[in-house]
């Protein structure tokens, strides 16, 4: 996998910042407040930038850089804005500006005393992401990772912190490597490999195979892959650190490709449903990181893997599929497919497992895009309290989340006159009705939140933390809803 940069914190040395040959980066609380160890024409240099229009425009986070600056042997000088109070994320940001520049050569950063500096450490290995595996021309080097020393004042301290942050960098790095891989790669059976090869950082790992998922009765979710020549899979991995309290319960969907099946969707733009399996590649970072960090929670996370291909065996609209819980579905359209889906695995889950709360994760529907954009997932969810939980740990994280609602009345336009329900009500209000769906394989009195990524997995543009492509959305959020209201204190 993608590894995230190598960053280590040592003693502040103003000295050391002369000598260096590749990239420096000074933190600074304001434009006049130049760090010692400076040689004269540099300060000077930098003095004459900090004070012309675009440096006094500068907003914390902000990155004013010079190109090897006179006086010192670096290649590059970073000003970098960030003052005293800023808030988080304008922190994290200030480190992603760094990240993003990083070159191949050894970074320090100037960050002395600022109470912010783990923080900039996060951004900045978030930002540096670069998954160029498939780039023929970055294929021959030495293997050797980019390498950032933070200097400050009290290194043994930020180390200790910083090594639950760089468990977090790892779990969203692995998301993002999961979402990013194209489908002849990331198959159901390489996806399954991927997440068993964790039993090696602590978590227990179960595969299930397509003749227990029939055992099991989950044919909604069988139904959907049996087109394709891949094996339909789901995989449980846990991660028992905090007693014998109940689990959380993580549920992702993994639709590794999604042709929309035998209602096959429009050519331009396929190639992006790679990304389809994101809810359960968000799943997987997040146990990754609650292992790393020996999370003192009891946690599972169960995802369902399957590709949706049209073929002479696949479903077909109109056909009636029965779930695990034992309710008649009516196939109304088969690019509705994650429901499918995530409604047997949903059900295993609290069959088996008897979860404190579940949080079911899918790109599930273009149309929670139409309403809430790229910057925002959607939120349902069945218990005010448990809602409040998830969207304050998605706001203490900088990860856009937004409440919509559900409701008896949605439930009518998936009503079906041949089955218990259908899997589609039609384009009017199609990702409540899709949580609406959801909802009946959640048996009364089980706290239960379903976030619909499909608008944040994978936007057009890079983010704040991000280059363009996955993001790794939900991974910052769970992980602090699981610090804050799953771990033993």
């Amino acid at each position: 996998m993608t590894q995230p940069v190598e960053i280590s914190f040592t003693d502040t040395a103003p000295e050391k910042l002369a000598e260096h040959e590749g990239r420096v980066a000074l933190i600074l609380t304001a434009t006049d407040r130049l760090p010692g160890g400076l040689p004269r024409p540099t300060r000077q240099a930098a003095t004459r930038a900090l004070d012309s229009k675009a440096g006094q425009a500068l907003k914390p986070g902000q990155v004013l850089e010079l190109a090897f600056p006179a006086g010192m042997a670096a290649e590059s000088l970073m000003l970098v804005m960030l003052p005293h109070g800023s808030t988080q994320s304008e922190a994290r940001i200030a480190g992603a500006a760094i990240g993003a520049r990083l070159g191949k050569s050894h970074t320090l950063v100037m960050a002395g005393g600022h109470a912010q500096a783990n923080d900039v450490a996060l951004g900045l290995a978030l930002r540096s992401y670069d998954f160029s595996v498939y780039h023929t021309d970055q294929q021959d080097g030495d293997g050797t990772r980019p390498h950032v020393t933070f200097l400050v004042k009290k290194p043994e301290e930020l180390a200790k912190v910083a090594s639950d942050a760089a468990a977090l960098a790892e779990g969203v790095f692995f998301t993002r490597d999961l979402v990013n891989e194209p489908a002849n790669i990331l198959t159901t059976s390489d996806f399954a490999d991927r997440l068993q090869a964790m039993e090696e950082i602590g978590l227990e790992v179960e595969v299930l195979e397509e003749d227990e998922l029939e055992a099991l009765g989950m044919r909604a979710l069988l139904a959907v892959g049996q087109g394709s020549e891949a094996p339909s899979k789901v995989v449980v991995m846990r991660w028992n650190g905090g007693g014998d309290e109940a689990p959380l319960a993580l549920v992702g969907k993994g639709v590794v490709f999604d042709t929309g099946g035998i209602s096959i969707k429009p050519a331009a733009g396929m190639e992006d449903m790679t990304m389809d399996m994101g809810g359960a590649g968000v799943v997987a970072g997040v146990m990754r990181t609650l292992a790393l960090r020996r999370a003192k929670a009891n946690v599972v996370g169960l995802v369902g893997l399957v590709e949706n291909m049209p073929d002479g065996k696949a479903q077909r609209p109109g056909d009636i599929v029965k779930s695990m819980k034992g309710d008649t579905i009516e196939v109304i359209n088969t690019d509705a497919e994650g429901r499918l889906v995530l409604a047997d695995v949903l059900w295993y889950a609290q069959e088996r497992f008897e979860p404190s709360a579940i949080v079911d994760l899918a790109t599930l529907t273009g149309a929670v895009i139409i309403a809430l954009g790229h910057d925002n997932a959607g939120v349902f969810c069945n218990d005010d309290t448990f809602a409040d939980q998830i969207l304050t740990a998605a706001k203490a994280e900088g990860e856009g989340a937004w409440r919509l609602p559900l409701g008896k009345p949605y439930d009518d336009l998936i009503k079906s006159r041949l089955a218990d329900i259908k899997n589609t009500g039609g384009r009017a209000a199609g990702s409540i009705t899709a949580a609406q769906f959801l909802q009946r394989f959640i048996k009364p009195g089980q706290p239960w939140a379903h976030l619909d990524i499909a608008g944040v997995a994978l936007p057009p543009s890079a983010t704040d933390l991000a280059p363009k492509g996955a993001t790794g959305w939900g991974v910052m959020t769970l992980d602090r809803l699981v610090r804050d209201q799953f771990e033993a204190k």
